[in-house]
């Protein structure tokens, strides 16, 4: 017996994992923030080159040369399998292209790209894609009754909130994401718990397969603010940046600069511990025309375009004032079908359609059944985007059966302000692309931007443009100023004051041509303002009255973290500190 005691005391001492194995909770080990990233491209990019010879154009990109089609004043060609060009020569010699970095019938994006003169026949420019990445932040925290709560957050498109993710439960090396869309949690994704690699592994159909997570220990975490620790803010002057901005001190502009601190500060304190937390990525604020802050967060940055889903609307109606303003044959009056079908209306169609006009299209008055809140909807986005019937979103739309007379009422309905850049494409005979850079991006020195395109290679305008956050703001400054940028016009005065009209009700919300009304508590009445309104938190707001632009971005796609920005950032903190 002295000697059974004896050994257990030795066997305590010397092999107390042993033992300790036996109590230990093994979903222990998954507690924590886990985080996965994959790239999917595009591998296109680099320097890239066109040359004129006796027998027409040709390109060199990525080692490879490939024949260019010179058609109809454009230059075009595809690389096999991967994506396509299509460019101008400009005035200034220069050619002005849009890359498409997937091939020709697949939903993307699409970029500027510009061939400086490079010798008597010879163009040469850099290919820089934005990369397609998708990231994931796995929280994993121990509940009170001794279960797994898990958090997944999607910066890119807030997966994880669409999925409803609530719980993890563990079973050997098996793991297992827990929610859903109702009260009762259900298996939303069964994966593996690799336990010598300390890998966990889920399978995501919709956002590109299989996904490896691994412990996140890193102190600037994309998925903090800040970083885990983060200093205590100072306030710091925007630097000029040559893009067109002059900048300034908050307190040289009437703007508390405590109260600034206080606003920063408390976005980079928030507590990331609830899927509805809200993900703000990038505060700026002009006021009297001077840019005099510039944050961001969560890893965001400065050189990076953001999508500003629906705020991308309101460059919609900016390209057609900006047509309009440069004496193209373009109206708010301008009949839809008419201009669709080459100038004549088709013979057998109804009242209605051709009663449509762009101002209809701009104002989502359209009368077309295509409700983006109504699943049912023919026009429902999400639908429209899904399909593979109609390659072409412009006559998607166009097809679509009437719910009411133009006019009549106002629907949210993305598939209107997309039509109108159609229109616009079609009445000017010019690419919306090319008007977008010529008559917009080029003077208010927008570069570096993309475009979301359908299967036919049209520029999506209902959404999902990206944009650097220094040339969100632009465009509030642009409709401030009343259609001019630094004394240039682009736009008509008459149709800025069109534009942010009540001229229809959505919701709780007036509506004008692609831009919101709104107004916010300040001092002991009411600030008005007019505003480009995206999901996720992507807004630049207007107050006149005020002489101030306040521009966010964000990831709240989906989770109810979208409605801080305007609900309680911009009222709560950025107001008070004006003067």
């Amino acid at each position: 017996m002295h000697f059974v005691v004896l050994a257990l005391v030795a066997l305590m001492a010397s092999g107390a994992p042993v033992l300790q194995a036996q109590t230990r909770d093994p979903d222990a080990d998954l507690t924590g923030l886990w985080t996965a990233r994959k790239r999917f491209g595009p591998d296109a990019r680099g320097p890239i080159t066109i040359t004129r010879t006796a027998n027409g154009y040709s390109a060199d990109i990525i080692g490879l040369a490939i024949p260019v089609t010179a058609r109809d004043g454009e230059l075009f060609f595809e690389l096999p399998n991967s994506g396509g060009f299509r460019g101008k020569v400009r005035s200034d010699r220069s050619i002005h292209g849009i890359w498409f970095p997937v091939p020709a019938g697949e939903l993307g994006p699409a970029i500027p790209v510009t061939l400086q003169p490079a010798g008597p026949s010879r163009w040469a420019g850099t290919l820089t894609p934005q990369e397609d990445e998708q990231t994931f932040y796995l929280l994993v925290q121990r509940k009170p009754d001794g279960s797994l709560g898990a958090m997944l957050r999607n910066p890119e498109r807030d997966y994880g909130a669409f999925l409803g993710v609530r719980g993890l439960r563990r079973d050997g090396n098996q793991v297992s994401l827990l929610g859903g869309r109702t009260a009762r949690d259900t298996i939303i994704t069964t994966g593996s718990y690799d336990t010598t690699r300390h890998v966990i592994t889920f399978y995501f159909p919709y956002r590109g397969g299989s996904y490896d997570f691994r412990r996140d220990t890193a102190e600037h975490s994309g998925f903090y603010p800040r970083g885990k620790t983060p200093a205590r803010y100072v306030y710091r002057v925007p630097p000029a940046l040559g893009d067109g901005w002059e900048t300034a001190s908050v307190s040289d502009v009437g703007i508390d600069r405590a109260g600034i601190e206080r606003a920063v500060q408390q976005l980079i304190d928030m507590s990331m511990d609830t899927i509805n937390a809200p993900q703000v990525h990038s505060l700026l604020i002009v006021r009297q025309g001077k840019l005099v802050l510039e944050e961001y967060f969560h890893g965001e940055h400065r050189d990076k375009p953001h999508n500003v889903r629906s705020g991308s609307k309101s460059v919609t109606a900016t390209i057609v004032g900006a047509a309009m303003q440069a004496g193209m044959p373009l109206r708010l009056s301008t009949p839809v079908y008419q201009v669709m079908h080459g100038g004549r209306f088709p013979p057998d169609l109804e009242p209605p359609k051709r009663a449509l006009t762009m101002e209809h299209l701009l104002s989502m008055s359209s009368g077309y059944f295509c409700d983006d809140n109504n699943e049912n909807a023919p026009g429902n986005e999400n639908g429209m985007w899904d399909q593979t019937e109609a390659p072409d979103f412009y006559q998607f739309a166009l097809d679509l059966p009437m719910a009411t007379a133009p006019g009549e009422q106002a629907v949210y309905c993305s598939i209107n302000p997309n039509l109108a850049l159609g229109v616009l494409g079609r009445a000017t005979g010019e690419s919306p692309f090319y008007l977008f850079d010529r008559l917009v991006a080029a003077p208010l020195g927008i570069r570096n931007y993309v475009w979301t395109i359908d299967r036919a290679r049209n520029p999506y305008g209902g959404g999902g443009m990206g944009l650097l956050s220094r040339d969100f703001i632009k465009f509030g400054q642009l409709m401030l100023d009343g259609g001019t940028w630094q004394g240039r016009r682009i736009l008509d005065s008459a149709f800025v004051a069109r534009a942010i009209s009540p001229l229809y009700r959505i919701g709780q919300r007036e509506y004008g041509l692609a831009w919101w009304r709104d107004e916010k508590p300040y001092g002991n009445g009411v600030a008005r303002a007019f505003a480009m309104l995206g999901a996720g938190g992507n807004i630049v707001m207007v107050f006149p009255e005020l002489e101030l632009i306040v521009a966010t971005t964000g990831g709240s796609y989906i989770s109810r973290g979208w409605r801080y920005a305007g609900g309680e950032l911009i009222p709560n903190y950025i107001l008070p500190a004006i003067r």
